[in-house]
């Protein structure tokens, strides 16, 4: 099968890539559409030391597995648990030592013509989720998280730290839940996505020490830094950003601030097929371009320029 495969110093697009073994409890998934995230683009600059498929948003048909999940059209939770562990006991099957994660830690991904997928972590899509929303689903599972980890700050006046796409879903979800959002903007571009989803942009000099809220989703070892100088004592910031490269910061602030210090990754499907299915989260705007599955690379490549939001992945469309 077709499959963009990274081998730690090279990806490429691979025609004969071998199909993927359906095991016990697991279900075989023909992609119909993938989202290229931040999180991948990190990966190919050394993170996480992966190797394999690429890709972990994808919404796709169910051609092998269980009789009544046969034909269904779904998205899947990443985090690939043992299900025996303590964390998997006590609720937490995303912090299972043993977890695998798709396409990002011991699992193949989604950037293929087919992938293999816990049963358990198949969600069913209504028709009013379209693929081109539904690729969104995972992010913004993560910012409904983001929301769940700050509930302590509804309400609050909060700026999110960047503009790509995580970062406007973060927006989205904290304001809907009636935070006075602002979004970090670096230019004007952006800045007119930002108003399209009805938040106010900030442009030029960042205010410091002004909020109680920081979500810093820049995907930048600087965020945090800059996150922390914005935010107000006793105030909070969520950590989004996963990067490969080392940050070097001083926590000093941390601490004379009291500022709490939430890092946050993967959340809920649910709230946020809800939230999709009712039209209470714009995507569309957020989808900038859809490829075949054999242009990948230059997939990657045009999402690694400036001001890039979402690009998609689609197997079954020729060039």
């Amino acid at each position: 099968m077709r499959a963009f495969v990274w081998d730690g110093q090279r990806a490429s697009v691979v025609e004969d890539h071998p199909e993927p073994t359906v095991g016990a409890g697991m279900a075989l998934v023909e992609v119909r559409l993938a989202g290229i995230c931040s999180t991948d683009l990190q990966i190919l600059s050394g993170y996480m030391g992966f190797r394999g498929i690429l890709g972990h948003e994808f919404v796709g048909r169910v051609i092998e597995g269980p009789d009544e999940l046969v034909g269904a059209r779904v998205a899947g939770e990443i985090n690939f648990a043992c299900g025996r562990c303590t964390e998997c006991a006590a609720g937490h099957p995303r912090h299972c030592p043993n977890r695998t994660v798709l396409g990002i830690l011991g699992a193949d991904g989604a950037f293929a013509e087919r992938l293999v997928v816990p049963t358990e972590n198949l969600h069913q899509l209504p028709d009013s989720v379209e693929d081109a929303s539904a690729i969104f689903i995972e992010p913004l599972a993560a910012a409904f998280e983001a929301e769940l980890q700050s509930r302590a700050f509804a309400g609050a006046r909060t700026a999110v730290l960047g503009a790509g796409k995580l970062g406007l879903l973060c927006a989205q979800v904290l304001a809907r839940r009636g935070d006075d959002v602002r979004v970090v903007c670096r230019h004007e571009a952006a800045a007119r996505i930002v108003r399209k989803l009805g938040l106010e942009p900030i442009l030029g000099s960042l205010p410091e020490a002004s909020f109680e809220l920081v979500v810093e989703a820049t995907g930048h070892p600087a965020g945090l830094a800059t996150a922390l100088a914005m935010v107000r004592p006793l105030g909070a910031v969520v950590q989004k950003s996963t990067v490969a490269a080392r940050h070097e910061i001083d926590l000093a602030p941390l601490v004379i601030h009291e500022v709490t210090l939430i890092g946050s990754r993967c959340g809920p499907f649910a709230p946020a097929i809800e939230a999709l299915a009712r039209g209470e989260i714009a995507v569309a705007p957020l989808l900038t371009d859809t490829r075949p599955l054999s242009a990948a690379t230059e997939a990657i490549e045009a999402a690694r320029r400036p001001g890039a939001l979402k690009i998609a992945l689609d197997p079954g469309r020729s060039r």
